[in-house]
């Protein structure tokens, strides 16, 4: 009986060392998840890319005004800023663009001289034709946009 009860002691420290070794209280360490904080950078359009916007809304009108037989009397554009307006990242001024943005100028200062002995549609069609000669080299994107602003 003796040897019974030392194996019973024996089996009874294993079992509870077993049993205190795997019950051991182990936190569980959880990460959270990493919450990013998602920065969207808006579109700042250029100096440039505004004054274009500006001329097309003034040639729409122009176009408008030719068409309903209104001779238009002034240039309410300062066309001078071309040649000072910040350009969009990743363009420059190149000779190129400022052999076209003086002939650009001149053509619509022509549109609103009174005393030109040529046809107003015709002159209008110049000025519409240089914007798209000078887009044809520079800046591709909105050729459709200024075609439409021809007169037929």
């Amino acid at each position: 009986m003796a040897f019974y009860l030392k194996n019973k002691y024996i089996c009874f420290l294993f079992l509870s060392l077993f049993i205190l070794s795997s019950c051991k209280n182990e936190e569980k360490i959880t990460e959270e998840p990493i919450k990013k904080n998602v920065e969207y950078e808006m579109y700042q359009r250029s100096e440039m890319a505004g004054f274009m916007n500006a001329m097309y809304a003034y040639n729409v009108q122009l176009k408008a005004q030719i068409i309903a037989g209104e001779t238009p009397s002034a240039l309410p554009l300062d066309l001078m800023k071309l040649h000072s307006a910040e350009m969009s990242k990743g363009t420059s001024r190149t000779k190129n663009w400022l052999s076209f943005v003086n002939v650009f100028i001149e053509s619509q200062e022509v549109v609103v001289d009174t005393l030109s002995n040529i046809e107003l549609k015709e002159r209008y069609n110049a000025a519409i034709s240089n914007c798209l000669n000078c887009h044809k080299t520079e800046c591709v994107g909105p050729i459709p946009k200024i075609k439409r602003l021809l007169i037929q």
